[in-house]
Formats: C-alpha cells, sequence, structure tokens
C-alpha cells in the first residue's frame, strides 16, 4: 500500500533558520540552501503477512524490468565470479538455516524478479560493501538529540529511481521506519519512534567478499539487517547501543546512534566480533555533536577524501543554539559532504518521529 509522502519539517520561526556563517558556506561552495531536492515514495510494509508477500504490493508500483536490469548490473559490476559459483552451491545446502525473517523477504521479491535466491542474496550483500556516507548525531542547547546523513552510492543513476522510505507496521502501527532501496530488504537508515535512530557508515578493512562469504555462513548478521533488527526488537537507546556493538556482523562498520535524552548519541566503530571503540556525545565539555565518514575518527581523514572536516566547519559555524533538523540539512548540503555519489539525505529526531525526512539528491 503506498501512502502520501514524508510529513514536511516544520520551521519553529528564526531559531529554525540556518545560521549566517553556514549560509555563506553554502554560497562558498556553490550550494543553494533554498533547493529542495524531491522525497521519495512511502510505502506501508505490514509485518504481520507472511515475509515472503510482505514485499509485493511495493514492487508492483515499480518497472520489474527496470529492477532486473538494475541487479544484474550490480552483481555483473561487483560480485566476483567465484562469489556467485560459491553462493550458489551453499545456499542450496544450507537454505533451512539462512537467517529469518530476510531470506523469505529476499525469496519473494526474487520470485516475482525470476532472480534466483543465490543471485537476490549477493545483490543484498553487494549493498553492504559500496556504502560511502556521512553520519552526524548533535545535541542542541536545550538538550534535543537531531541525527542526520547522507547516502553515497556508486550506481546512484539507478538507486536514485529505487529510493524508498518504508513504515514497518505491527498491528497496524508503525513500529519503525527506514529508508532503502527496493529489492534490498536491509535498513542503512532508520528510526524506531520516541525510541532511537540509527545509521550506518562503511568501514573497509579490505579482504571483503572473503570475509562476509565465511561470516555469513557462521550466521553473522548483515550489517544492514542488524539496524533493522535492532529498530524492531530494542526498547531504548541503550538496549539499541547494546545490540548493534555486541552482535557479531558479517563485516566491520560504523553504527551512529541518536535518542531522546540529553546525551544519548554515540558513534560505535565496529569489526566483525565486537566493539573497537564507542565515541559518546560529550555536550557538558563542549563536543555537542559527532561526525562519522568512512574512516576510524581517532585517525586523520585521508586528503582525497576528508568530508569530516568540512562537515566539522559547517557545524561550528552553525552552532548548538541554532542546530535544528533544517539547519542539519544545510551542514548534509556542504561540497564535498554532499558530492556526486549521494544518493540521499535523511534527518530524524526520534522525540519528533513525524519530521522523520528524506530527500533524494543529484536528479539534475
Amino acid at each position: 500500500m503506498q501512502t502520501a509522502g514524508p510529513v514536511a519539517m516544520k520551521t519553529a520561526g528564526p531559531v529554525a533558520r540556518p545560521a549566517l556563517a553556514l549560509l555563506l558556506l553554502l554560497a562558498g561552495a556553490g550550494v543553494s540552501a533554498a533547493s529542495v531536492p524531491r522525497d521519495p515514495p512511502l510505502f506501508n510494509v505490514s509485518l504481520d503477512v507472511a515475509p515472503e508477500l510482505r514485499w509485493l504490493p511495493v514492487l508492483q508500483h515499480f518497472d520489474l524490468d527496470f529492477l532486473r536490469a538494475t541487479m544484474a548490473h550490480i552483481l555483473g559490476d561487483t560480485v566476483p565470479k567465484w562469489v556467485r559459483a560459491v553462493m550458489r552451491k551453499a545456499v542450496k545446502e544450507l537454505e533451512g538455516s539462512l537467517p529469518q525473517p530476510y531470506t523469505d523477504e529476499i525469496r519473494g521479491m526474487c520470485d516475482v524478479l525470476n532472480f534466483s535466491l543465490a543471485d537476490c542474496l549477493l545483490v543484498n550483500l553487494a549493498y553492504e560493501f559500496t556504502a560511502f556516507c556521512t553520519s552526524i548525531v548533535a545535541q542542541d542547547s536545550r538538550g534535543h538529540i537531531y541525527h542526520g546523513r547522507n547516502l553515497d552510492y556508486p550506481f546512484g543513476d539507478f538507486l536514485r529511481k529505487m529510493t524508498v522510505d518504508v513504515q514497518f507496521l505491527k498491528n497496524g502501527q508503525i513500529a519503525f521506519t527506514g529508508t532503502t532501496f527496493i529489492g534490498y530488504v536491509g535498513l542503512w537508515t532508520g528510526q524506531s519512534p520516541r525510541k532511537f535512530t540509527i545509521s550506518g557508515d562503511e568501514r573497509d578493512k579490505g579482504w571483503w567478499w572473503e570475509n562476509v562469504i565465511a561470516a555469513f555462513f557462521q550466521r553473522h548478521s548483515p550489517i544492514s539487517w542488524l539496524i533493522r533488527t535492532t529498530l524492531s526488537e530494542s526498547e531504548n537507546f541503550e538496549a539499541a547501543v547494546y545490540k548493534l556493538a555486541k552482535t557479531p556482523l558479517i563485516a566491520d562498520v560504523y553504527y551512529i546512534v541518536g535518542g531522546t535524552s540529553p546525551r544519548e548519541g554515540v558513534v560505535i566503530t565496529r569489526n566483525r566480533n565486537g566493539p573497537v571503540d564507542i565515541w559518546p556525545l560529550d555536550p557538558l565539555n563542549g563536543a555537542w555533536f559527532r561526525v562519522e565518514t568512512n574512516y576510524d575518527h581517532w585517525k586523520p581523514a585521508p586528503e582525497k577524501d576528508d568530508r569530516r572536516t568540512p562537515a566539522i566547519k559547517a557545524l561550528n559555524a552553525t552552532g548548538p543554539a541554532n542546530i535544528t533538523l533544517e539547519a542539519l540539512f544545510q551542514v548534509l548540503s556542504v561540497f564535498p559532504v554532499y558530492n556526486n555519489l549521494t544518493v540521499y539525505t535523511t534527518v530524524m529526531s526520534a522525540a519528533s518521529p513525524e519530521k522523520y525526512m528524506t530527500r533524494i539528491r543529484n536528479l539534475d
């Protein structure tokens, strides 16, 4: 069932306007603070429906030939042939023990698309290692928590047409909300209303496919599947941080989490087996925001891909008295935080779940 688009964010008078210093930064970067890219379609997916059926009403709104061509392109461009051969054999032998409900959700969509379960699983895993991102969690001077992210991917010409906001329903009520690509059952961005928000950023440590295939069949969780599981199951910010920090994963990642109370913001640096570092907000000592891109925060960002420094500069130009969801969107619009690979920008605050907003970028 398709519903109306996301609720527009409300401004709250002069305080909600971006600070002058930030507007000057945007102007200097050639970014229009007034430009508003389009929002993605919003769909309801009922978790009360059988997993293999719950995504089928959403698929009806898309060109299936386009989806098949996109999946074939991603498979051919990102998945080594040896991986496809291993996965096809392994899936037949281990099909009954693959993680649920995600495997059955993928199976249901792939039956419609006439793809094998093995290839559809690989498309979902391929998304796990190509996510270049910027995530920010911040606290304003009144103790409100804001969370924003840019998701940067190759294949943007395809993925911008596949980006969707999804409200996951339990017993007819919104259990959690997320942004994803049609055909991809995981979430890199999501919100559990009045509890917490999560985003994930890739942490590349090399030998990706070799490590992932081994970990996947050891029943370690894909990165984005754990985000969705946490949104579905965790009751509060602390429980979410614990689950995201401790659950074995198929690959390294940065998880960024925002809560509803002051100081509830953290960056979790993960390896496959557990946390490497926990980096919380510390507003009493001036650390009212945390910025994570795709590099360990305690190491210098590489000169060839330094999105961290411009983001920090824009946040400092804004200040904790002026940070809002609108201002955070503008911070995420500063080059090169916003760049040619940016597929979408999301801003969210778990304390105000109706303000969850995604915008698809680079549509020109």
